[in-house]
């Protein structure tokens, strides 16, 4: 039997008990519904609706249902439930608000997130795309939305490990104006990112020793010389002696802070005191005054 619009309902009553009922329909397929039964009313105007009750995604929808002990969920909105709250979850474990909004540059931060989680604790080779669909609670097909093929994702995570790097070095040096301490500022942050919990950051200073993958390489080494394009240009600012070797004195010091990652342990010098001690080394012994 048709459904008709209940008599006296508003349009927005009427948008709010669609999604009641249906919650997992979008913004197209309940415009199209409403306007059948009589409300004429656009895709955006629903949106506006469920913005304006705090319903505008599908989980916010159906979490609004779970908190009704009435409701009994159908096995494929208790599937939409689990795939959000583990979406949720892994954008808490690393200080990423997902909110409860599904735009795309938020899931793609989501699915960068997961696919570095899995790709530090288990390698690019024994890391799948389906892997990183479960933790993120995806299906496997969505991830090849934003990320063509797994090397494509490896590579993103790559890069934006080196974006983070770039623009927190930055920060550190504005407003500092000598050689020495803007490169000692540098090295601390470095020591300070490669050694910290980021999954990102961990793939990042990684990625060059742990793939052996020519293409892959090949595909990653623009992003780290971008970096290393700021440290030449910071050793470049300083007042060596004429027999020191900048190149070699560039390389020795890349070698240093990224071997930090092996023998670093929390608790003891902190990235800071370490850069600083480090700059001494390099300084021939001499004290920053």
């Amino acid at each position: 039997m048709e459904r008709r619009r209940p008599a006296e309902e508003t349009l927005e009553a009427a948008v709010v008990r669609y999604a009641a009922e249906q919650p997992q329909l979008g913004q197209v397929k309940v415009a199209a519904a409403l306007t059948h039964l009589g409300y004429p009313v656009s895709p955006s105007g629903v949106r506006y609706i469920w913005r304006k009750h705090d319903l505008e995604t599908a989980y916010k929808r159906l979490t609004a249902l779970a908190r009704k002990t009435t409701w009994k969920p159908t096995i494929g909105q208790r599937e939409l439930l689990r795939r959000g709250d583990v979406k949720r979850k892994v954008a808490r474990r690393h200080g990423s608000d997902a909110g409860g909004d599904d735009r795309s540059d938020e899931r793609r931060s989501q699915i960068l997130l997961a696919a570095a989680e899995l790709f530090s604790k288990h390698g690019y080779g024994g890391t799948s795309i389906r892997d990183i669909a479960d933790l993120v609670g995806l299906l496997p097909g969505s991830i090849y939305h934003y990320f063509p093929a797994k090397e494509d994702l490896f590579v993103a995570v790559h890069k934006e490990g080196f974006r983070q790097l770039v623009r927190r070095t930055e920060a550190k040096l504005a407003g500092e104006e000598d050689p020495w301490r803007r490169l000692e500022l540098a090295c601390a942050e470095q020591i300070a990112t490669i050694t910290g919990n980021n999954p990102i950051q961990l793939v990042t200073a990684t990625g060059l020793y742990a793939i052996h993958e020519e293409h892959l390489q090949q595909r990653m080494r623009g992003d780290r010389r971008h970096y290393e394009k700021i440290i030449r240009q910071l050793i470049d600012a300083l007042d060596l002696p004429r027999a020191v070797d900048r190149s070699l004195f560039r390389l020795s010091l890349l070698g240093a802070l990224n071997w930090s990652l092996v023998w670093y342990r929390p608790g003891k010098r902190t990235p800071r005191e370490i850069a600083r001690r480090l700059i001494v080394i390099f300084r021939g012994g001499k004290e920053a005054r």
